[in-house]
């Protein structure tokens, strides 16, 4: 085990990160080939895992769980609502996250409409990018498993995911278009 301490974005010693590239693990993530911490702690490499080992207090980097509170052409800002599956804590600022309109999708950026992605009240899965500026998170859905998870039509009735860009409503039958997060499972 190392006893270098990382920061949030820095990348694994190369020496834990050697051919073949190993998976990450709790505490970092993969961005262009490379492996980045994405909480405080030490790198240690356990077979063919990596991970960072912080320390419980600092936390991690929210991940999913996030709800559009504002729309513009160029952004979808977000209310983080739980990390990794677990809520975060209820404090007097709440954390907030930017979803850029170049990180949506993986492919067709350039046709890319903020307004049919999502909605007002969506919820949304995302994956933090970086820290981003003093108020918020920058968050990507540019994976298949990322989008959104549960939406309302604009008659109040729940959509059901019917294609990755498309959600129905159970009711009416009327699609509306989103940015779909894959179904966990299938």
């Amino acid at each position: 085990m190392s006893t270098t301490i990382l920061l949030p974005g820095q990348p694994l010693p190369s020496n834990l990160v050697t051919p073949p590239l190993p998976q990450c693990g709790p505490g970092c993530y993969a961005v262009d080939g490379r492996i980045l911490a994405s909480v405080v702690g030490v790198p240690q490499r356990n077979g063919s895992v990596v991970s960072v080992i912080g320390r419980e207090e600092s936390g991690n980097t929210p991940d999913v769980g996030s709800i559009v509170s504002r729309l513009t052409t160029q952004q979808a800002h977000l209310t983080l609502t739980t990390s990794n599956d677990r809520p975060l804590p209820e404090t007097s600022e709440e954390f907030q996250g930017v979803i850029r309109i170049g990180d949506i999708r993986l492919t067709e950026r350039d046709k890319v409409k903020m307004g049919d992605c999502f909605r007002l009240g969506d919820l949304v899965k995302a994956k933090v990018l970086s820290l981003g500026d003093a108020r918020s998170y920058y968050l990507s859905t540019a994976a298949n498993e990322l989008g959104v998870m549960y939406a309302v039509s604009e008659a109040g009735n729940p959509l059901l995911p019917v294609s990755y860009q498309e959600m129905e409503d159970e009711l009416t039958g009327r699609r509306e278009k989103r940015k779909v997060a894959k179904p966990e499972g299938i």
